[in-house]
């Protein structure tokens, strides 16, 4: 992958999306724009649920902090691969930072995120995530539990995780950690998108996985 810099001069990176550079830009238009595309907050450079990631943290940012961000822009570009492993992954990282820090309410949704995204993995994908993810729901046991029982009630379909549930899952991580009763939210929602980063370069750089689906709270289709 070719290595790009951040032109001298970049205007400071601000919250929502801009019509050009001239009124501004969040992480991913800059990415859009160093990448050599169209202006756009969802290029074609970066997997879709990671500019969904740095979008949302890019928004919720403190405007003092959001600058921190900027020299990871580089690294998203050219971060694209299976859809189908790469959503997952992003996903349960957002999910397992979040989860011990986020209300109650955020809790159960995430909780059952973590209990059944890990089922759309290959086997040997992602053993950091899934070591993640364990740490994250002990942490938090009543969440746990009460995504446990969720789930022996209410199956989910593969197509549901992948069309939506990914997504969802990240944005009540952003959210929980943006307003989680911590000292330093921002640190972390820096964090996260840095980890999630890392995890999918990765899972790239990785021999090619078998896919195999574990049975198990989803239902098949």
């Amino acid at each position: 992958m070719p290595m790009y810099a951040i032109p001298d001069g970049v205007p400071s990176l601000s919250r929502g999306k801009h019509r050009s550079a001239k009124s501004g830009a969040c992480f991913m238009e800059f990415a859009s724009y160093l990448a050599g595309e169209p202006w756009s907050d969802s290029p074609q450079c970066t997997d879709p649920l990671l500019s969904h990631l740095a979008r949302a943290v890019n928004d919720q940012l403190a405007d003092d902090r959001r600058d921190e961000i900027a020299a990871d822009i580089p690294r998203v570009i050219g971060l694209r691969g299976d859809h189908r492993i790469l959503g997952p992954v992003i996903a349960l990282r957002a999910a397992a930072t979040a989860l011990p820090v986020a209300s109650l309410g955020r809790q159960h949704a995430l909780a059952v995120a973590l209990l059944s995204l890990p089922a759309l993995l290959p086997s040997g994908v992602a053993s950091e995530i899934r070591t993640a993810v364990r740490d994250a729901l002990d942490a938090a046991p009543e969440a746990n539990l009460w995504a446990q029982e969720h789930l022996t009630r209410h199956r989910v379909k593969e197509r549901d995780l992948l069309r939506t549930g990914c997504s969802t899952a990240i944005q009540f991580a952003i959210e929980g950690i943006a307003d989680a009763c911590i000292d330093d939210p921002d640190g972390m929602l820096v964090q996260v998108l840095r980890d999630a980063i890392t995890d999918v370069e990765d899972t790239l750089s990785a021999p090619e996985p078998t896919r195999t689906i574990v049975v198990g709270c989803l239902e098949r289709i």
